[in-house]
């Protein structure tokens, strides 16, 4: 079973324990500023239409906020809006904590990094958060732009150019690489980016369970019941995969989701870059490897130094994704707004997702749900937790405390 993993977490979770509920965000710092305002930048895209706040919304968590898109496929457009990627954006908020990605002799388990499959590493710049900031600007299904030079460019000829200069002491060189072939500017806009999205004003620690462990707000009858449910000795053992108070403990697993039919990456075989290569070859037949399918780029000498067989590490953890938090799992600005859920946005609601982990055996065994990848299902802490629909609703009311904006005076 999976415990809360290495010491790191648990430093950072009593750390963070030790500060809650936060006050207003705090004033940003200049690199913070700078951060946000390349987050906001719909220039660095071709077209110039898209910014990374299109995909990673406060409204929604800093994930995807446009509900008819949620609703019918999940997975958003790129600037090129014929071009779709093949998951659901994560969200860029209490995503800091992450680790280094590497391998966790202890547990058995790869841990860290960014993106639904850690390919955002930290290797090239310390920071998983800030290599996953690197990442969509380039990418032809994203962002679309050309190279590091273009996107430099772009941000020299920008109105806060100039705060680029009071952060990193320098003018904006896009003419300066580092040993690794990277612009150095570039890298600094990443970790700019990286210190906006672990600022007080994306990670606010303002919701309701926030207030509830300061002593400053009290959980109702049924969301204190999801507490007890949620905890790893408790019916649910949600703590195991999610522990409190990130929500999240960094690792991988395959739940056994089915595929998402409305995913629009089966259709990409239709649709080419400018090079002609189509985006998904596969089309249809698509199955996606998850961690494994990064692990499988990785070098030889990597898994040596893990101490793994390659071959072997790659198959057992093909269908793997990262473990996100659950923060803000519930926000959206109302009612009626759809979010959706999965590494492939295959579910809709919150109570979906919880009948999945308490029924997912009996779904399998009657044909209601095909996993996408069986193997390497997580069989030992969801399938068939025998919760009761009072249960599995008060799971739902205890995770809709997670969502950042409470207002502990509306209860008194």
């Amino acid at each position: 079973m999976k415990r809360i993993v290495g010491s790191f977490c648990i430093i950072a979770a009593v750390s963070i324990l030790m500060t809650l509920p936060a006050v207003a965000a705090a004033e940003l710092t200049p690199k913070e500023e700078l951060g946000k305002a390349l987050y906001f930048d719909t220039s660095l895209s071709n077209p110039s239409n898209m910014a990374c706040a299109d995909c990673h919304a406060d409204i929604a968590g800093f994930t995807g906020p446009n509900p008819g898109i949620n609703l019918l496929d999940a997975i958003y457009p790129g600037a090129v809006h014929k071009r779709a990627g093949n998951r659901k954006p994560p969200t860029s908020a209490y995503a800091g904590a992450s680790p280094v990605f590497d391998y966790d002799a202890g547990e058995g388990l790869f841990i860290g990094g960014m993106f639904w499959d850690g390919r955002a590493t930290g290797w090239v710049t310390g920071d998983p958060l800030a290599d996953q900031a690197m990442g969509p600007f380039l990418n032809p299904v994203e962002q679309n732009l050309s190279s590091e030079q273009e996107a430099c460019m772009i941000v020299a000829a920008s109105k806060y150019a100039s705060l680029y200069e009071e952060v990193w002491g320098e003018p904006i060189d896009c003419d300066n690489y580092d040993v690794d072939g990277h612009l150095v500017a570039y890298k600094n806009f990443a970790l700019s980016i990286a210190a906006f999205e672990d600022s007080p004003e994306v990670n606010p620690y303002t919701s309701k369970f926030d207030y509830v462990q300061a002593g400053e707000a009290v959980f109702t009858e049924q969301e204190q019941l999801g507490w007890e449910l949620f905890q790893a000795d408790g019916k649910g053992m949600c703590a195991l995969c999610h522990p409190a108070p990130l929500f999240t403990d960094f690792s991988y697993d395959n739940l056994g989701v089915p595929r998402n039919p409305d995913n629009p990456f089966y259709d990409m075989d239709e649709v080419f870059l400018d090079d002609g290569t189509a985006i998904n070859a596969d089309g249809e037949t698509w199955v996606d490897p998850g961690l494994g399918g990064f692990l499988s780029t990785l070098p030889e000498a990597s898994f040596a130094l893990w101490g793994l067989n390659k071959t072997d590490a790659v198959a057992e953890n093909m269908g793997k994704h990262k473990v996100p938090t659950l923060r803000n799992v519930d926000k959206r600005p109302g009612p009626g707004f759809v979010k959706t859920y999965m590494h492939n946005g295959a579910f809709k609601s919150l109570e979906e997702v919880v009948n999945f982990y308490d029924e997912r055996d009996i779904m399998i065994a009657n044909g209601a749900v095909v996993p996408e990848v069986l193997e390497n299902m997580n069989v030992a802490e969801l399938g068939n937790l025998g919760l009761t629909e009072a249960e599995e609703a008060a799971l739902v009311a205890f995770m809709k405390t997670l969502s950042d904006g409470y207002d502990p005076k509306k209860d008194k």
